[in-house]
């Protein structure tokens, strides 16, 4: 948002991102409009973003790491392998909800356990969907990716711009 020019404030939903049976694109939109929810309700006259990112691989979602074996088997998993981005956002105000998702195919360079093990010793993985971030040293355990970056990152800015225009005029 900062590159857009755009000025915010971040507020923690508090709203509980445990992963349920659904297909990845329904589960990131339904976790974003909760979060959305739940910040609007106390912050009615406000444009309220929120957002939730998923990593998908053999059918399995791959949420935020809870300790570091989680986070090893979880780059283990990754490794040499292609996977799915999926971040769901969703954007209300004045009465208004528009909520979508983008997916991105990310491929995973071959890794070993030492490279796995010193990674996750830089503390990037915990706070992660699929225990890693493309946006700092994570990004040397990616071999390339097919579609949006922004939204490996957490927040696919141009599908929202595009959802969104009139707003982002009025923002901008």
């Amino acid at each position: 948002m900062n590159m857009l020019g755009v000025k915010f404030r971040v507020v923690e939903s508090g709203t509980c991102e445990d992963v349920c049976d659904l297909p990845p694109g329904e589960l990131v939109c339904m976790l974003a409009r909760k979060k959305a929810e739940a910040v609007f309700a106390d912050n009615p006259a406000s444009v309220v973003l929120a957002a939730d990112t998923v990593v998908c691989i053999d059918n399995t979602i791959l949420g935020k790491p809870k300790d570091r074996d989680e986070a090893f088997n979880m780059l283990k998993l990754l490794s040499g392998r292609r996977h799915e981005v999926f971040t769901g956002y969703c954007v209300l105000h004045s009465g208004k909800e528009i909520c979508g998702f983008e997916r991105t195919s990310v491929y995973f360079r071959q890794l070993d356990d030492d490279m796995i093990n010193k990674y996750i010793e830089t503390g990037e993985p915990f706070d992660k969907a699929g225990a890693y971030g493309i946006q700092g040293k994570g990004a040397l355990l990616v071999e390339r990716i097919d579609g949006d970056y922004f939204n490996v990152v957490g927040l696919p800015v141009s599908r929202i711009f595009q959802d969104n225009k009139e707003l982002f005029y009025v923002l901008g």
